[in-house]
């Protein structure tokens, strides 16, 4: 079977945004706890390769891929691929020195996992990151190939979710770790959670009070503001007609209202270089209130995507150019 590289990046997923906001503030968190209690515990490279059953998946895969990018290897004894393709990624592994973890899965005896992740051939390997399923590449792959697809694991998983992986010390016992201490609750976790848990019930409304209660009290709480500028760009395509919207941006691109209602569209739909690229435009030919109010818009959207994606920087450069 011949590789089959699929991307990790591209358009934007609202709920990977979510996770990717909750995992980064949690990762944050737990260094904060580490540091006070005097520094992670070390593993030792032994460590960073684990056998998974499906007993043990939310354990040592969904949670632990909070901590670090995850990566599955799925395999079985009479495949003859697996059996190049396995040893060269447990020396990568080990190689990365904590910034990810391998989990080997054996699919004759975790049917289940095999088909929760659509494996359609092995070997197949994915990567799990704050809870998100990436596919990797499927089929036996070359050294410099999967080289390339780590390397861009471990900055997605850095810069996206900022989860640097874990201490490793070569003197260290295996499974000598001591578990890390609970994280205590912050003041606003329970409205947090009741924001999410809104969010997951399509209660948009009861979303928006929840973060907005959260900012009147801490207006810096980086996982409000991004909750807010989600659940309000899901409140504002709620009932909309796309076929109508995009025929209006269409025909009247003069119409200012029209062009920042497609632009909330195209970003809910994925196409985050559409949605700036048509805003962008739009304040290059406006003026006054009209193109301030194309602006904040167009900043409302930033706070979606998030301030490390490079789209968004490419985006600012783009504005000011257009601004001055």
């Amino acid at each position: 079977m011949q590789p089959r590289n699929m991307s990790m990046s591209g358009v934007v997923d609202l709920a990977a945004v979510k996770a990717a906001q909750e995992a980064k503030a949690k990762a944050e968190q737990a260094r904060a706890e580490a540091a006070r209690q005097g520094g992670p515990g070390a593993v030792s490279p032994a460590d960073l390769v684990i056998d998974v059953d499906e007993a043990g998946f939310e354990r040592d895969v969904l949670q632990r891929s909070a901590e670090v990018p995850v990566v599955i290897d799925f395999w079985a004894e009479w495949c003859e691929p697996c059996k190049q393709l396995s040893p060269l990624l447990e020396r990568l592994t080990v190689e990365y020195n904590g910034r990810l973890l391998l989990a080997k899965i054996d699919v004759d005896a975790n049917q289940m996992l095999m088909q929760q992740f659509g494996v359609q051939g092995i070997p197949a390997v994915f990567a799990v990151v704050a809870g998100q399923a990436l596919p990797l590449f499927q089929g036996a792959a070359g050294e410099a190939q999967i080289r390339q697809t780590l390397d861009q694991l471990v900055a997605v998983a850095e810069q996206r979710f900022g989860l640097t992986g874990l201490a490793v010390d070569p003197d260290a016992e295996p499974g000598g770790a001591e578990t890390a201490p609970a994280v205590p609750a912050g003041p606003y976790d329970a409205l947090l959670e009741a924001a999410v848990q809104a969010l997951d019930a399509g209660d948009l409304a009861g979303a928006v009070q929840a973060y907005r209660s959260v900012l009147a009290e801490d207006p810096a709480n980086s996982e409000a503001k991004l909750g807010l500028a989600q659940a309000e760009l899901l409140q504002r395509v709620q009932g909309l007609d796309p076929q109508q919207v995009r025929k209006d941006a269409a025909d009247k691109p003069a119409d200012v209202q029209a062009q920042i209602v497609a632009a909330d569209l195209d970003l809910v739909g994925g196409h985050v270089e559409d949605a700036f690229g048509r805003l962008i435009e739009t304040v290059g030919r406006t003026a006054g209130d009209d193109r301030d109010a194309v602006r904040l818009r167009l900043l409302d959207l930033f706070e979606v995507v998030g301030a490390d994606d490079p789209r968004v920087a490419a985006a600012r450069r783009a504005l000011a150019r257009a601004l001055f």
